[in-house]
C-alpha cells in the first residue's frame, strides 16, 4: 500500500516512534517527541490520548480520526492502529514500532477515497471542506488536493434532510391471548433453522407470554417477575411473544434497559422479527431515548453560524457531515463515534443536544426535520420501542401524550429498575438546578452567546395578544430574579450570597462543612449531612427561599391558564404550527410547576417533623477538591412506591426480566423491588437456571495475602494477574483514586511486554469506546468502576479474567443508611454486595466457549456472600502465587479442573 510522505508519531505506554516522510522509524524519547510535534504537524491517531502519553496537552497535528470522520461519517471503527487497518484493509501493524508506517498507509488510503467516483460519503463533503479551510482544519489543504468541486451546487444540510410525517392515531390494540403453540413456533422462527434446541428458552417464552394477556381489573396489570441466567437467550426469548402480541393486537411493545450495549443489541436482534422498514416507509421497531441524546437542529445551525469558535467550529462541521447520514440523530451510543467528541477537549457534543429541556418544538425552523420529533412520532406507530428505564418512567409520569404512554413493557436488565426509579423521583434543589430554571425563565444573562430564549422570547405572539399571559410573564421574570444567577458558586466561597436561594445555599454549604467528620480524607470528594437539627437561623432562610419559589410557581400557573385558554379559542392567527408551539409550552411549563411544587415540600418539611416516606440531606458536591454544586436532595425512602402509580398502574402488563433478579433466590425482595406489594399485587414468578456448566467453565479466587489499603501491593497483584493472562482482563475498583494509582503504576511495564492498558477516568476516551477497544484486542487489558459492572458484554478470548480490588461495600451514605434501617441492617448490606459480585462474575461467561477466572483481592472476604456465584462454581482461597499458577494455566481456553470448593 502506498504512504504519504509526511511525519507520523505514535505513543503508547512503551515509548515514543518518529517516522519521517522519508519512511525512516527510529525510537524517540518524549521530550524529543514533543518538539517534533510543536514543529510541524504530524500524522497521529487519537491526538488526546497521544497527548496523555505525552504529558503535552497542547498538542496537535493531523489526526486520522478527524479525517476518518469526515471521510466516512456515521461508520463506525475502533480508535485504534489495529482498528484502523481492520476497516481500511490494511496489514495489522506487528508492533509499536511499525504504527507510524501504517498512519501514512491509512492517510494515503483516506484521501485516495475523495477521487473514488463510488464514494457513497461524497455528497456534502465540498461545501463541508470549504468551510473547514476557513477554520484551517489541518487536513483542509490534503483534502482539497484530491477532491474535485461537484457539477452542481451542493444542497444545504438542512435542506437535504427528509420530514417526517404526520400519522393517524393508532387504535387502542386488540385484546388478545396467545396461544403457547404459536409462542414456541414464533421462537423457532426467530432463533432460526437449525438452532441449538434450548427447552429453557422455550419455557421462558411461554412464560413471558403471560405479561401479554389481557388484564382483570383496572389497575392490576399482568405482572411477570423472570430470573433467566446468562445464556437463556433472553432477548429471544421475549420478542417471540411481544412480536406475536403486537402481529396480532395491533399494538406497541415496550422494550427497556438500562445500559445502551444492551439497546444496540436488541436493535440487531429485533431485525429477526421485524424488517427494516414496513411496505408505507414506516419503521415497525424504533429505538427511543431521552431528548438529550439527540442532536438539535437549531443547536447545530448556532454552531455553524458562528456560536462556535476555534476547534469547537471543527467539531460542528464534522458533525453536520454526520448528520446528513446518520440513521436517527442519535450522538450518544448511537451512529456517531464515540471517539468524536473526545477529540475536541471540549463539551461541544453535549452543547449540540437539548440538555436544559428548552426546545421551542413548532416554534423552530428545523421541527418537521427535528431528530427526536421523528423519533417520537415513529414510535407512536411502531410495533416494538426499545428504550431505557429512565425515559419510560418519565414518560409515564410526564409524556406529552397520553395516548403514547406505554401499557406493554418489557424491562430487561430489571435488577436496575430500582436504581432507575430511584434517580427518576428524586428532587434535588441545588445550585446548578435553580440557575437552569432562572434562565429558562428569564434568558441568557448578559454577554452569554447561543440561542437560549426566556419566555418572553419564546411566547412573544402570545404576551402580545393576551394580556393576561403577558402579565404573568413579566411576573414570573421578576420572581426567577430570587435564583441563583451566574457566579453563584463563588458568591458563596467569598460569603456574599445574593438573593434568598443563594442565601439558603450558603446555609447549606456551611452547615455541610461544620458538620464534617472526615477529617480531609476524602478531600476532593463530595460531602454531606443529615437535614436535621438544623437552627432557626437556617430555617428562616429555608422559609425565605421557600416563599421565594412560590412567587415565581404561581405565575407560572397563571400562564397555564392562558394558554389553554387560547387553545381553546384560539385566535384568527393560530395556525396549526403555532398550536404545536403552544402545546409545547404548556408541557414546559407543567415540568417546571411540579419541579417547584417539589423544591417547596422540600423546604417545608425542614422546620418540622421528618417524612417517613423520604430521606432528606444537605450536600456539597466536589470533584478533585473543586466545588461544582451544594444543594438539598430528596430521595423517597421506597422508590418504587411512585414506580407502581406512576408505571404499573396505568400498564396492562409488564415483565421485569435479569439474571440476577431474585439475588441468589431472594424472592421477597425481588418482589420488594418491583412495585407489586404498593399495588396489592401477586406477581408471577418465574426461575430458569443458566445452561452454563460452570464448574467446568469458570473458578473463583479469593486472594487472601494482598493487604487492604497497600497501594503498591495492590498494583503488584494487577500487574502480575495481567501478565500471567496475556492480557484480557476486566479490572473493577470501587474509588477512582485507586484505579488511576494501579494504572499510573503498571501501564508502562504492561505495555513494553505488549499488553496494552486502558482505564476509565485515565484515559481521555469515552466508556463505550474503551469497551470496544477492550473487545477488539484479545493482550488488551481495561480498568474501571461501577459503569463496566454491568455494560460490557464481551463474549470469547477477549475476557477471560475478572479482577476485583475488594469487596464492592456500598458507600456509607445518608440514603444507604436510612435505607438499611428500614430493611434489616446488615442483611440489606448483603442483598447489595451479592447483586454486585453476582453481576461483575456475569461479565466472565458469555457462551459455551467461554472459560476464565474471577479474582477477589480481599483476604476477609465474608463466606456468606459465597452465595452471590452461580451453584456449581468452583470457589477457592489462594495465595496470590497460587492465584497466578491456576490463572496461568487456564489461558489456553482450557477447561479449569474442578476441585472441593474451599
Amino acid at each position: 500500500m502506498p504512504a504519504i510522505p509526511l511525519p507520523a508519531i505514535h505513543a503508547s505506554h512503551a515509548g515514543c516512534w518518529l517516522r519521517s516522510g522519508a519512511g525512516i522509524t527510529r525510537p524517540a524519547g518524549k521530550g524529543e517527541a514533543v518538539m517534533a510535534a510543536a514543529d510541524t504537524p504530524l500524522l497521529l491517531l487519537n491526538a488526546p490520548l497521544v497527548a496523555t502519553r505525552l504529558g503535552y496537552p497542547d498538542l496537535s497535528g493531523l489526526d486520522l480520526l478527524e479525517l476518518f470522520a469526515f471521510i466516512h461519517p456515521a461508520r463506525f471503527v475502533v480508535p485504534t492502529p489495529k482498528g484502523l487497518a481492520h476497516v481500511l484493509d490494511l496489514p495489522e501493524p506487528a508492533g509499536d514500532e511499525d504504527v507510524p508506517e501504517l498512519l501514512q498507509q491509512a492517510a494515503e488510503a483516506l484521501l485516495a477515497i475523495c477521487g473514488d467516483p463510488a464514494w457513497p460519503e461524497r455528497e456534502g463533503a465540498w461545501s463541508a471542506l470549504q468551510n473547514l479551510t476557513r477554520l484551517r482544519w489541518p487536513w483542509a489543504p490534503l483534502v482539497t488536493a484530491r477532491l474535485a468541486a461537484p457539477a452542481r451546487a451542493e444542497r444545504w444540510l438542512f435542506a437535504r434532510l427528509p420530514e417526517w410525517q404526520e400519522a393517524p392515531e393508532r387504535p387502542q390494540p386488540a385484546q388478545v391471548a396467545l396461544d403457547p403453540a404459536a409462542v414456541s413456533a414464533r421462537l423457532a422462527q426467530l432463533t432460526g433453522e437449525g438452532a441449538e434446541p434450548r427447552p429453557a428458552q422455550v419455557a421462558y417464552a411461554g412464560e413471558a407470554a403471560q405479561a401479554f394477556a389481557p388484564r382483570a381489573r383496572e389497575g392490576m396489570p399482568q405482572l411477570l417477575l423472570a430470573q433467566a441466567g446468562t445464556g437463556i437467550g433472553k432477548t429471544l426469548g421475549y420478542l417471540a411473544p411481544a412480536s406475536l402480541w403486537a402481529e396480532q393486537s395491533g399494538g406497541t411493545v415496550w422494550v427497556s434497559t438500562y445500559t445502551k450495549a444492551l439497546q444496540r443489541q436488541l436493535r440487531r436482534e429485533s431485525r429477526r422479527a421485524w424488517a427494516s422498514t414496513r411496505a408505507d416507509g414506516s419503521q415497525p421497531v424504533v429505538v427511543r431515548k431521552g431528548r438529550e441524546n439527540y442532536l438539535c437542529l437549531l443547536n447545530l445551525e448556532d454552531a455553524l453560524q458562528g456560536g462556535f469558535a476555534g476547534r469547537a467550529a471543527v467539531l460542528a462541521q464534522l458533525v453536520a457531515r454526520w448528520a446528513a447520514y446518520s440513521q436517527d440523530g442519535d450522538m450518544i451510543g448511537g451512529d456517531l463515534p464515540g471517539w468524536l467528541g473526545t477529540l475536541f477537549r471540549q463539551r461541544g457534543i453535549k452543547a449540540l443536544t437539548d440538555q436544559r429541556g428548552e426546545c421551542v418544538y413548532a416554534g423552530c425552523p428545523h421541527y418537521r426535520k427535528c431528530f427526536i420529533e421523528r423519533a417520537s412520532r415513529a414510535s407512536a406507530q411502531a410495533d416494538l420501542v426499545i428504550a431505557n428505564h429512565a425515559l419510560v418512567m418519565v414518560n409515564a409520569a410526564r409524556g406529552r401524550d397520553a395516548a403514547q404512554r406505554p401499557t406493554r413493557i418489557v424491562f430487561d436488565e430489571g435488577h436496575h429498575v430500582f436504581e432507575a426509579a430511584d434517580s427518576t423521583f428524586a428532587a434535588a434543589l441545588t445550585g446548578a438546578e435553580a440557575i437552569e430554571l432562572r434562565r429558562w425563565v428569564i434568558g441568557p444573562e448578559r454577554g452569554s452567546k447561543g440561542r437560549r430564549r426566556g419566555l418572553s422570547a419564546r411566547l412573544a405572539d402570545v404576551a402580545s395578544y393576551d394580556e393576561a399571559g403577558s402579565k404573568a410573564i413579566a411576573a414570573a421574570r421578576y420572581a426567577a430574579e430570587a435564583l441563583p444567577g451566574d457566579g453563584w458558586l463563588q458568591r458563596l466561597a467569598e460569603n456574599a450570597p445574593s438573593g434568598p436561594l443563594e442565601e439558603l445555599l450558603g446555609a447549606v454549604r456551611a452547615t455541610v462543612y461544620a458538620r464534617d467528620e472526615s477529617g480531609g480524607q476524602d478531600a476532593g470528594y463530595g460531602l454531606e449531612t443529615e437535614a436535621a437539627q438544623l437552627d432557626g437561623a437556617f430555617v428562616e432562610r429555608a422559609g425565605a427561599a421557600q416563599a421565594a419559589l412560590a412567587e415565581l410557581r404561581v405565575p407560572l400557573i397563571r400562564l397555564g391558564v392562558r394558554l389553554e385558554a387560547i387553545l381553546a379559542d384560539p385566535p384568527d392567527w393560530l395556525d396549526g404550527a403555532g398550536r404545536a408551539r403552544i402545546e409545547g409550552a404548556r408541557h414546559s411549563l407543567a415540568w417546571r410547576i411540579d419541579l417547584l411544587a417539589a423544591w417547596e415540600a422540600l423546604l417545608e418539611r425542614l422546620g418540622g417533623p421528618a417524612d417517613p416516606e423520604f430521606v432528606d440531606w444537605l450536600a456539597v458536591e466536589r470533584s478533585e477538591a473543586r466545588e461544582f454544586d451544594v444543594g438539598l436532595h430528596r430521595r423517597w425512602l421506597d422508590p418504587m412506591k411512585p414506580f407502581a402509580r406512576t408505571v404499573l398502574e396505568p400498564a396492562h402488563g409488564v415483565m421485569i426480566t435479569s439474571a440476577t433478579l431474585t439475588n441468589g433466590g431472594d424472592w421477597d425482595t425481588a418482589v420488594d423491588r418491583s412495585g407489586a406489594r404498593a399495588l396489592g399485587l401477586a406477581p408471577r414468578q418465574s426461575s430458569f437456571d443458566s445452561p452454563f456448566d460452570y464448574a467446568q467453565q469458570a473458578e473463583v479466587l479469593i486472594v487472601t495475602d494482598v493487604a487492604k489499603g497497600d497501594i503498591s501491593a495492590l498494583a503488584g497483584a494487577y500487574g502480575r494477574l495481567i501478565e500471567a493472562s496475556g492480557g484480557g482482563v476486566l479490572g473493577l475498583f470501587t474509588a477512582i483514586r485507586r484505579l488511576r494509582a494501579v494504572h499510573g503504576r503498571i501501564a508502562d511495564r504492561l505495555a513494553r511486554s505488549g499488553l496494552p492498558l486502558y482505564a476509565q477516568h485515565v484515559d481521555p476516551i469515552d466508556t463505550g469506546t474503551l469497551v470496544d477497544i477492550f473487545r477488539d484486542d484479545p493482550r488488551a487489558s481495561l480498568l474501571g468502576t461501577d459503569a463496566l459492572r454491568d455494560g460490557v458484554d464481551v463474549p470469547g478470548h477477549s475476557l477471560r479474567l475478572v479482577v476485583m480490588e475488594q469487596v464492592p461495600w456500598p458507600k456509607p451514605s445518608i440514603l444507604h443508611r436510612a435505607r438499611r434501617l428500614a430493611h434489616g441492617g446488615s442483611d440489606y448490606d448483603d442483598q447489595i454486595i451479592r447483586a454486585r459480585l453476582a453481576q461483575a462474575f456475569g461479565r466472565l461467561i458469555r457462551s459455551r466457549d467461554d472459560h476464565g477466572h474471577f479474582v477477589v483481592l480481599s483476604a476477609a472476604f465474608p463466606s456468606r456472600l459465597l452465595s452471590a456465584f452461580p451453584a456449581g462454581t468452583p470457589i477457592r482461597r489462594v495465595t496470590l502465587d497460587e492465584a497466578l499458577q491456576r490463572v496461568a494455566g487456564g489461558v489456553s481456553g482450557a477447561p479449569v479442573q474442578s476441585e472441593s470448593p474451599a
